[in-house]
């Protein structure tokens, strides 16, 4: 695990941008296609509006979300939605979108369907990741329903987990998946969530959930 520290959060945020450029165009000097996951949530959005002007060949990535809150694109929730608006412009708009949700009332149902576009795609090319102060990560939270699962090493592609007092039943890339990335980042910002990173490192995947994805991972920090 590698810390890098940012004297702010917009240099931070431009920084880490070129990086995850410079990630993407080293896989597609070798490999036909790369791949991108990437959260939703506030932490991202100037991250995404720096990358979308990387002069990259971006119809040959393919985006994902972390997880998903079941709901469709157009809901203001939606992580799809906010990767369509703030990464899949200017340059970036010739990449693909591989969504999660499809209408259904219960994810299970669609899974298999959505796994089956997502598997040629792994394992992930370039990875960003956000961390709560709770040490969750993607939608693995301390103690939701279905995070036994999610951390199990023979866990399908995609998790359902149940949040308990959230509206909305939450997909996500199941831990192995994305502690399988080629090329891994994570952006906190904040006394209490560097703290929250230095405490998730003395606890199990199940009391800390960002854990189970700390291997060889560049962690990106600014106050």
């Amino acid at each position: 695990m590698n810390i890098v520290e940012y004297p702010d959060r917009e240099l931070a945020a431009i920084d880490l941008a070129n990086t995850l450029a410079g990630d993407l165009e080293s896989v597609l000097l070798t490999h036909d296609r790369a791949s991108l996951a990437v959260p939703g949530g506030t932490t991202p959005g100037p991250i995404f509006d720096a990358l979308c002007a990387a002069d990259l060949d971006w119809d040959r990535v393919r985006v994902f979300a972390t997880d998903e809150r079941w709901v469709p694109r157009d809901d203001a929730r939606s992580n799809a939605g906010l990767i369509t608006s703030r990464l899949l412009t200017g340059r970036a708009s010739a990449a693909t979108l591989l969504p999660f949700y499809a209408p259904a009332q219960e994810p299970e149902s669609v899974l298999p369907e959505v796994e089956a576009q997502l598997s040629p795609e792994l394992p992930i090319s370039v990875l960003l990741l956000g961390m709560g102060a709770d040490m969750h990560t993607a939608s693995l939270f301390p103690g939701v329903a279905g995070l036994t699962e999610a951390l199990d090493e023979d866990a399908p592609i995609l998790s359902v987990l149940r949040p308990e007092g959230q509206p909305e039943t939450r997909v996500s890339l199941s831990a192995w998946v994305l502690n399988g990335a080629m090329s891994k980042h994570l952006v906190i910002f904040g006394a209490d969530k560097r703290a929250a990173l230095e405490r998730a490192q003395t606890l199990s995947p199940e009391e800390a959930p960002v854990r189970a994805v700390l291997d060889e991972i560049t962690i990106h920090w600014a106050e």
